[in-house]
């Protein structure tokens, strides 16, 4: 029998989107034509932080620097388990300035911070579930970046291979819902990972295109709340049946850069 899914206080770093907007173009999301409303991202995010404080989540923030306009997706900057960092190194040369931003907010706060030598990109692309680390590659973070996570933190990491450019982090296509299962999209994954996927995660929510290309899967779930993009209906939907509580929160102006829920929230695993 299901058991029913329980929420636990969560600890969040998000940072304002002081100077977010779309300068260049990394992924097939974003254009150098795009205008972006600032005010409305500048709400719709602090619509987010009201959300996660109103369900009982503590949330940090880190300083803004001019000319990071991503560096409002605080979730590409690091890895946190067990209140040990790995830090970031990423593969767009416009975003490695947010590395050290991080970094001095981390160190700041007491923690000790590996820095990889392979490009990676956090939890963009390093997702824990359970006694795994789930690990994306194709597109932003290599392989070799897989094997230094697990020499790290010591925790088996499963290398998943993305193959649609729309998803060019694994968490786009693939969240936690709590415990040991996730919700993901199969089709943006190898055939071989997405083998894997099935193998360990049989009861796993299966979501459609439709809904991974809402930023449905760029989902943030406590455990039993599930901050989800209002736009993935579906997924909503098979949520409910499955016993979670979706908190939609509406990030559509930073669909713009390729961001959504997950990408504005690192969480710091204590």
């Amino acid at each position: 029998m299901p058991t029913t899914p329980v929420s636990r206080p969560r600890r969040y770093l998000v940072c304002e989107p002081r100077y977010f907007d779309v300068q260049y173009a990394i992924n097939p999301w974003m254009s150098q034509n795009t205008q972006v409303d600032l005010t409305l991202a500048r709400a719709q995010w602090k619509t987010l932080i009201r959300a996660y404080r109103d369900h009982g989540h503590t949330v940090d923030s880190v300083e803004p620097v001019p000319g990071l306009p991503d560096m409002v997706f605080a979730a590409n900057a690091a890895l946190v388990v067990n209140g040990r960092v790995f830090g970031s190194r990423f593969h767009a040369s416009q975003r490695r300035p947010e590395s050290t931003a991080y970094e001095t907010w981390f160190k700041a706060a007491g923690y000790d911070l590996h820095r990889p030598e392979s490009v990676c990109e956090g939890e963009g692309d390093l997702v824990p579930v359970g006694r795994f680390i789930l690990a994306g590659t194709g597109f932003r973070t290599t392989r070799a970046a897989h094997d230094e996570v697990q020499e790290f933190f010591g925790v088996p990491t499963i290398g998943l291979r993305l193959v649609d450019p729309h998803f060019y982090h694994l968490d786009t296509a693939l969240f936690v819902l709590g415990g040991e299962n996730i919700a993901y999209y199969p089709q943006a994954f190898s055939p071989g990972s997405r083998e894997v996927l099935r193998c360990l995660y049989p009861q796993a929510i299966v979501a459609s295109r439709d809904d991974a290309m809402a930023f449905g899967l760029n989902s943030v779930s406590d455990g039993r709340h599930v901050f989800v993009a209002p736009q993935a209906t579906g997924l909503i939907d098979q949520l409910a049946e499955h016993g979670y509580v979706p908190v939609p929160v509406d990030l559509s102006e930073f669909h713009k850069a390729g961001g959504g829920i997950k990408c504005c929230t690192q969480e710091i695993r204590p």
